[in-house]
């Protein structure tokens, strides 16, 4: 009896075998084809768009490794805009803008760029070099949170790696002065309006008002919290009545390399010396 039982056991269990061996084998529905073609449909759209609202900085140009330039605060990246299909970035001494246009297949079309006009002799970057990418390529290829910008099917005219795009405590807010290189500063009674400044995150735009005259210029950021100012104007009314320092206003722009921010509170410095000015957040309801 208990032979006959083993047999029956030994036999049960080969059949099982049998069976999921015949599945393992066994076509897949095509209802499940379907649904992974979609699946890897979805992931090539989502690789796509990862190319836009991404800060990309540069690694590689034509090969030659450029990470380097991280290490003396000269980051070169640049920045899609998916709203209005445009470019900004920072070429390694100037900041550029222009626009772009993304097709199928990984094919990109970029505008002639334009640029600031500062010089920096120090800055040891052929920055036409850097611009001539975008005008060259026609393609890009990313993996890895690796992004290559190519012309054709040659080498990678560039490589740039995927950097996390944190909240920027500075930008996109009103910044009201408060004191100016120490001292406190109070709104005159026939000033236009109050004293500001706020740094646009659209091409990096500084728009304000400086007592009398409304100013305008550009700004780029970089880690550590250094910020430099670049091409401030202002407007050229003239305004005898007021009693506002302008000029003294306008100089801290030229001087600042580097900024804190604590609790809404702004300070635009030199080096580590105290505060040139210090700002406070406005809030409009």
């Amino acid at each position: 009896m208990k032979t006959k039982i083993t047999t029956l056991a030994i036999f049960l269990l080969t059949l099982v075998g049998c069976n999921q061996d015949k599945k393992s084998n066994a076509p897949v529905p095509s209802e499940i084809k379907v649904e992974n073609n979609q699946m890897e449909l979805e992931k090539s759209e989502n690789e796509l768009t990862t190319i836009e609202n991404t800060k990309w900085v540069i690694t590689k140009l034509e090969g030659r490794d450029m990470t380097d330039r991280e290490k003396n605060g000269q980051i070169i990246y640049f920045i899609l805009d998916s709203e209005n299909n445009s470019i900004s970035g920072f070429s390694g001494c100037n900041n550029f803008i222009g626009a772009y246009k993304l097709d199928d297949g990984n094919r990109i079309i970029f505008s002639q760029m334009g640029s600031t006009r500062m010089a920096c002799p120090d800055a040891k970057i052929n920055e036409a070099q850097i611009l001539n990418i975008f005008e060259t390529a026609d393609n890009f290829t990313i993996a890895n949170n690796i992004l290559s910008l190519n012309k054709g099917k040659r080498a990678p005219l560039a490589e740039f790696k995927k950097v996390k795009m944190d909240d920027n405590l500075v930008t996109e807010k009103y910044w009201k002065l408060k004191t100016l290189g120490g001292q406190a500063v109070t709104m005159a009674d026939n000033q236009e309006r109050e004293i500001f400044f706020t740094l646009k995150n659209n091409n990096n735009q500084v728009t304000g008002f400086a007592g009398c005259n409304t100013m305008s210029g550009e700004f780029v950021l970089e880690e550590g919290n250094r910020i430099r100012f670049v091409n401030m104007a202002t407007t050229l009314k003239a305004c005898p009545d007021v009693d506002v320092n302008e000029s003294e206003f306008l100089k801290i722009f030229e001087l600042t390399d580097n900024y804190t921010i604590k609790d809404d509170i702004l300070s635009l410095n030199v080096g580590r010396r105290a505060p040139l000015a210090v700002f406070e957040a406005v809030y409009m309801d």
